[in-house]
């Protein structure tokens, strides 16, 4: 059987050697923005799967961008030793593409990690100053952020390059943007949370204006023979918000500065948005962002099985999937869809003797989720 899944890609001038690729998943488990023994564990394990490129979660580039105090950053000494020792354990026995998303939290910072309450965090818990393009709640309950300066946007665009110029020394192979799920750059391109009044208020055209300086400065500053990606939304979810109209037009102009992909999610910049969550809902933004922006494009949620992933690429509808929750549930998730699909993939040294052609001959797992 020949899968579509299973053929190589190239993004900027690194091939995938199939079209399975790990979501950035937050863990919130770092010390002071820094990397732990949870991350060498966790990406460690996910190195090994059989996916062809990794990235790493989504990462501060002030204190001030973190969701949580324990989400990583990439704005001081410690954190890009941190993130450099945990890169150099998933080099020394994986050759996947490995990557970190970059971003600011916006007024969705100063949070509590999910398992203790998702909520703002409160002034003796260490609660800091959140950011926004305006200053509109997020929701009933949680704090006003302040609005940003011009001066201040500069100064956080400093600090996207900053983050970026860590990130190449540590060596990683690329750099994704983030900007959808309600976070800061996605703030800016919501008429639900940019209410501003000055040229990055407003049409579209203005409310893309900073995403696109910070993307155009991340560019300049990365070496130019590895590449940026972004996380973009394809929609709101809500009427009147960020539309799939915007997010081709989004798309085309990151293209047009040098962006080698974009994935496609959505939502999150309000918090009551009626999402219809199932199979491949995301799927129907992803694939018109590839068709008609012309960008390799990345489909992501809710996709969990092989033959569904299969046909997603060889339909054309994305070029490669970006897997989340399926990857924390099942780790060997390529490996197992590779069995399912009747191809033959490697497998660390290790774990070679556990493919099961060598334990269970004429056998296979069947169907997986």
């Amino acid at each position: 059987m020949t899968s579509q899944l299973f053929t190589p890609l190239q993004i900027g001038k690194k091939t995938l050697s199939n079209r399975i690729t790990i979501a950035p998943m937050c863990q919130y488990s770092a010390n002071d923005g820094s990397m732990s023994d949870w991350h060498l564990m966790h990406l460690g394990s996910l190195a090994i799967s059989g996916a062809s490129m990794l990235v790493m979660e989504a990462t501060g580039v002030t204190p001030a961008g973190r969701i949580t105090p324990y989400c990583p950053g990439l704005y001081s000494d410690a954190n890009e030793a941190a993130m450099k020792r945990v890169c150099d354990f998933v080099r020394c026995m994986s050759p996947i593409v490995l990557g970190v998303q970059l971003g600011h939290a916006g007024r969705k910072a100063s949070s509590h990690r999910p398992w203790q309450g998702h909520g703002p965090l409160q002034t003796a818990e260490g609660a800091w100053q959140t950011l926004a393009p305006s200053a509109v709640p997020l929701a009933a309950g949680w704090p006003e952020p302040h609005a940003m300066s011009k001066a201040e946007m500069q100064q956080l665009t400093q600090a996207f390059v900053q983050a970026a110029q860590r990130a190449a020394r540590i060596g990683l192979d690329f750099i994704e943007l983030h900007s959808t799920h309600g976070y800061l750059l996605s703030e800016f391109l919501s008429p639900l949370s940019n209410k501003r009044t000055d040229e990055y208020g407003g049409s579209l055209e203005n409310r893309m204006r900073f995403p696109l300086e910070v993307f155009r400065a991340i560019r300049a500053a990365f070496p130019a023979e590895r590449f940026v990606g972004a996380k973009i939304s394809g929609t709101d979810f809500v009427d009147g918000g960020f539309s799939p109209d915007e997010s081709v037009e989004y798309a085309r102009a990151l293209k047009a500065e040098g962006c080698a992909y974009v994935t496609v999610s959505g939502g999150g910049v309000v918090l009551d948005a009626k999402i219809p969550v199932g199979p491949g809902y995301q799927l129907p933004f992803a694939e018109r962002v590839k068709k008609e922006a012309g960008i390799t494009t990345g489909a992501v949620g809710m996709i969990t099985d092989p033959q569904q992933a299969e046909e997603i690429i060889a339909n054309g509808q994305a070029d490669f999937i970006s897997l989340a929750r399926a990857m924390l549930f099942n780790p060997r998730w390529p490996q197992h869809a590779a069995v399912s699909l009747g191809v033959e993939v490697p497998y660390a040294p290790q774990y070679e003797r556990a493919a099961p052609k060598v334990w269970r001959p004429g056998r296979t797992l069947g169907k997986i989720s």
